[in-house]
């Protein structure tokens, strides 16, 4: 809620955020900006100690959800455990555009979209639909764009060419990460499906950095003696 105050705002927000049937204190903020300011002049907010805890332990609970969803069901774990080896292989290739990334990222993202677009064909039924839900404009966007870029990273890999602006394809070592995260979201199997939301997306990239930093000095002895 925004109000005026004699050329200042004052902007309040607030919330209760569960975190696993543990809910923390409620998180509520109220404070008087300069006219003009955006709410991104908050940041500095957030970097207190008591706000930011629980700020980590919220996208923490978010970021935990994404990852442990697909092991619930049989048929979901064999679809993002190839994903899984596909992240740690990329990880120990060279950072520098290569063909065998290419090929790598293109099969990871092309079994990524087949196994969101596979439930489809497979509950074609009446009981079936009761099974897969109707897919977004969002998921439907998403899994496009991941089949389109995995047609294309699979083609410049296997024909050991990469177009103009195109090398890009060759240096997505980390691209296994995004599929991994958005499979739960992507998936249409109802009892496991998560919608798409601002908190995960946020979640996403910024767990995205950690986990780089996990593979990349975790992996290092490893990827040296190669």
């Amino acid at each position: 809620m925004d109000t005026k105050r004699g050329g200042a705002q004052t902007v309040s927000f607030g919330g209760s955020w569960n975190l696993s049937q543990k809910t923390p204190a409620g998180f509520s903020m109220r404070v008087l900006l300069p006219a003009g300011c955006g709410l991104w002049h908050l940041l500095p907010l957030f970097c207190a100690r008591r706000n930011r805890r629980i700020i980590v332990e919220h996208y923490s609970h978010i970021f935990w959800e994404l990852i442990r969803t697909p092991f619930q069901d049989v048929s979901l774990i064999w679809g993002i455990v190839p994903l899984y080896f596909g992240l740690l292989l990329n990880e120990l290739t060279s950072a520098k555009a290569n063909f065998r990334t290419a090929i790598q990222t293109g099969f990871s993202f092309l079994w990524a979209g087949a196994q969101w677009l596979y439930p489809y064909v497979k509950f074609h039924d009446a009981i079936g639909a009761q099974l897969a839900l109707k897919m977004s404009r969002v998921s439907l966007l998403v899994t496009i764009l991941v089949i389109g870029l995995g047609l294309a990273a699979l083609v410049c890999g296997l024909a050991k060419k990469f177009p103009r602006y195109g090398s890009f394809l060759g240096h997505t070592r980390f691209a296994n990460y995004f599929m991994i995260a958005i499979f739960p979201i992507q998936t249409p199997v109802r009892a496991f499906h998560l919608p798409w939301t601002w908190d995960r997306l946020l979640a996403i990239v910024l767990f995205a950095v950690p986990v780089w930093l996990l593979l990349h000095f975790g992996l290092m002895p490893i990827r040296n003696r190669r």
